[in-house]
């Protein structure tokens, strides 16, 4: 294979390429998200600088994603601190748990999503919209809310604005003596978002600490609610918010 044959490739394996170029759209993406307040002095300890504390809202999200190009069908499960950077509102994704190794590689390799790998479900089960996530074969956080119990609303412009907010993660890679070789904020702003529904409403959250899974080193306090959405949207490539190494 010849230099220019290997600098085309989207991926390892060259054989196989885990994952294809971007962008990567996705269809019909199902989101519970359960907001929860928790321990400010935690949110501090969770968030990198330069990032800042925006609260004591803490959120544990399932997504179920039935249709993703070049990624396939898998689900997943994370946690989001709401949080500014230079002033503008953001979300840390602070942790990530897929169940499939294609979104998994990219997730980390592309966007530095903090991923690994989990057993994350999104279901409706009778009335309740039902999310859970095993890690190592044990059960680490439940999420329950109930089922668009309000009525379809024609006004989704907090959800939209949710979903216009800038994603922002931890990228670090190291080089090959197992120094950094990218330690950076990265930036991830959807695109083509196209909003089929959402719905609030009661919602409950257990978390079950776990050394490999620490989800509930972020406590839960008191449970805000709960968010259905589901969604069509592009997952660009992202931007370098700040570099840890300039």
């Amino acid at each position: 294979m010849k230099k220019s044959d290997v600098l085309k490739l989207p991926s390892m394996p060259l054989q196989s390429p885990t994952f294809p170029r971007g962008p990567y759209r996705f269809f019909r993406r199902q989101y519970l998200v359960v907001s929860y307040a928790t321990d400010p002095a935690a949110i501090r300890a969770a968030l990198p600088e330069p990032l800042e504390p925006a609260g004591d809202t803490v959120a544990v999200q399932w997504l179920d994603l039935p249709d993703g190009e070049g990624f396939g069908a898998y689900s997943a499960a994370a946690q989001v601190i709401p949080c500014t950077f230079q002033g503008k509102p953001c979300n840390f994704v602070s942790q990530m748990y897929v169940d499939a190794t294609p979104p998994l590689a990219g997730g980390r390799e592309i966007w530095g999503y903090p991923m690994k790998y989990g057993k994350a479900v999104l279901a409706v089960a009778g009335d309740t919209l039902t999310g859970t996530l095993d890690y190592a074969t044990q059960r680490t956080a439940t999420g329950t809310m109930v089922y668009k119990h309000d009525a379809f609303r024609a006004d989704l412009s907090k959800e939209r604005e949710l979903l216009a907010r800038t994603q922002v993660t931890l990228k670090v890679i190291p080089d090959i003596d197992g120094k950094p070789a990218i330690a950076q904020l990265v930036g991830i702003d959807f695109a083509d978002v196209k909003l089929h529904g959402a719905w609030t409403g009661e919602a409950r959250l257990e978390l079950v600490p776990s050394v490999n899974c620490p989800l509930a080193d972020l406590p839960v306090g008191r449970v805000k609610g709960g968010l259905h959405m589901v969604t069509d949207m592009t997952l660009p490539y992202g931007r370098v918010l700040h570099d840890y190494l300039a």
